[in-house]
């Protein structure tokens, strides 16, 4: 499902080069919920930006599910994350001139999605938010923006999801349910989930653990299913 071969991310700072990413090569399979940890600067961030085909890389080849992506246009990348990547980000990143019910519903009528009133009505159900459907984000606990965050992320029936540090500006209560919430619609939707965060609790609960440190993969791991939920 994705698949980086030697990737590497150089970025000027000055007259100095840095090396955010070196020669980065995994592959992660459909269905796999995978969690990226490591101390901050180590470039668990600009890896999922690339996966998004939001950046990229300055070497190495990347493919979502079969297609090279680091040769498409744009337009291409844009097609690409419509129709296969959800996004969740931990400042959440909703229109605010919506409300939730608008915001899970603009992702499906923008490909024209049949039934899509219905569908996202179901999706606000799954994350528990359907008495908070016409309230606008400002109205919204962080933990219900977030919520409706990832109702939106599933909007398209992402094959792919991928959540940067999601649980990052919520206390721990509201973290575990957001962590619940996409657990729960990632085994309901076979959905393969890559998960940023610097919170070793939250990794454990992920089927596989990448650490990076400067860069680089330094441990790749199983983890126990005793420690899954």
């Amino acid at each position: 499902m994705i698949e980086l071969k030697n990737v590497s991310k150089v970025v000027r700072s000055g007259s100095e080069e840095l090396k955010i990413l070196d020669r980065i090569s995994l592959e992660i399979p459909s269905g796999e919920f995978v969690a990226i940890t490591g101390a901050s600067g180590s470039g668990k961030s600009t890896l999922l930006s690339l996966i998004a085909g939001l950046d990229l890389p300055t070497d190495g080849e990347i493919k979502i599910d079969g297609e090279e992506i680091t040769k498409m246009s744009e337009d291409e990348l844009a097609e690409l994350r419509g129709e296969k990547i959800g996004i969740i980000f931990q400042s959440f990143h909703l229109i605010p001139s919506l409300t939730a019910f608008e915001n899970v519903l603009i992702p499906m009528e923008i490909r024209n999605i049949k039934d899509a009133k219905e569908r996202a009505w179901k999706l606000l159900a799954d994350v528990d938010l359907t008495n908070r459907a016409h309230h606008y984000p400002s109205e919204l606990s962080g933990g219900e923006q977030q919520r409706v965050a990832i109702a939106r992320a599933f909007a398209n029936q992402p094959k792919i999801l991928l959540a940067d540090e999601p649980t990052g500006n919520l206390d721990s209560r509201n973290g575990a349910h957001v962590l619940e919430l996409m657990m729960k619609l990632h085994s309901k939707n076979q959905t393969t989930l890559v998960l940023v965060t610097h919170d070793q609790e939250l990794a454990k609960h992920a089927d596989r653990q990448i650490k990076l440190h400067d860069g680089k993969i330094i441990s790749d791991t199983k983890a126990l299913k005793s420690l899954r939920v």
